[in-house]
């Protein structure tokens, strides 16, 4: 259904939920978050003994179900045992020995989370764990904005897509300044766009990110850039950061007004801007 995700309730559910005084449509939505009704105190007691779903439900007892309805069919039966998706081997192996034992005609398991899309999800597993780190999964279309920032190392290029109004991802571009710097520029994106799909905050990227000296900054109307982290945080601290409390942080930084931002290539010393260029005053250095 290209990616459609509907929200599917029981209607008898429904019903007596209406019937009784605690249906919301907040509350269904809470549902199909958590997948299950059993710990919403909200919901009174003898509705959640009676609405339970596959995975409130013991894998024995999937198998047993569909042994009591084999016993008067002819035809093998169809029935899914559905497991976690902490499910190991010999919980597998449990199954298929209680179906032989059982005398099954044939038993099907389906691991939750086990494919990538599947029919039945729940709205917290549109994300991959890695790591025991949620990562949100990207949607097909996600609108956003580019900016161009000038740097010591030629125009910047810095697209940002957005999900709920908040930054997903982040682009950089960096234009005529070797494969090396590319490659850098590129795998800070990568690395950014994975930080925000993680939960991590604007505002402690922006705080890693500002401040980082280059070996060539530059004056901006802005002020000066001192690299191309530097650019990039600027920018997101801009369009998300703008006003609010607390967004200058410990690092916000104390090189904002310094004119030595960066290193001299030759000595490792501090540049100083002046007239446009970057100069060293140990070895003699010009960007010019």
């Amino acid at each position: 259904m290209d990616n459609d995700k509907l929200l599917e309730v029981n209607p008898y559910f429904e019903k007596i939920a209406k019937e009784r005084g605690f249906y919301s449509k907040e509350l269904m939505e809470r549902i199909a978050e958590k997948g299950s009704i059993q710990d919403m105190e909200e919901i009174p007691e003898d509705v959640r003994r009676v609405f339970v779903t596959a995975h409130d439900i013991a894998p024995e007892w999937h198998v047993r179900m569909q042994a009591a309805f084999q016993k008067y069919t002819d035809n093998a039966v169809s029935k899914t045992v559905n497991l976690p998706r902490d499910a190991t081997v010999e919980d597998v192996k449990k199954v298929y020995d209680l179906a032989y034992k059982l005398r099954l005609k044939g038993i099907t398991i389906y691991r939750d989370g086990s494919k990538q899309n599947q029919v039945l999800t729940l709205v917290k597993d549109t994300k991959k764990e890695k790591e025991g780190v949620w990562v949100k999964e990207r949607p097909e279309t996600l609108p956003g904005f580019t900016t161009k920032v000038t740097t010591g190392m030629g125009n910047l290029y810095i697209t940002v897509t957005e999900y709920e109004g908040k930054p997903f991802e982040v682009f950089a571009i960096i234009g005529k300044s070797g494969r090396s710097t590319t490659a850098k520029t590129e795998a800070i994106g990568r690395l950014i766009s994975l930080c925000l799909r993680a939960g991590v905050s604007v505002e402690e990227i922006v705080d890693q990110l500002k401040g980082i000296g280059g070996e060539y900054p530059v004056f901006q109307k802005d002020g000066l850039v001192l690299s191309i982290p530097d650019a990039i945080a600027r920018v997101l601290e801009k369009r998300y950061l703008k006003g609010k409390k607390g967004e200058k942080k410990k690092t916000a930084t104390k090189r904002e007004n310094d004119l030595t931002g960066g290193r001299c290539p030759e000595c490792g010393e501090k540049l100083s801007f002046e007239e446009g260029c970057s100069k060293c005053y140990s070895c003699g250095f010009s960007s010019c």
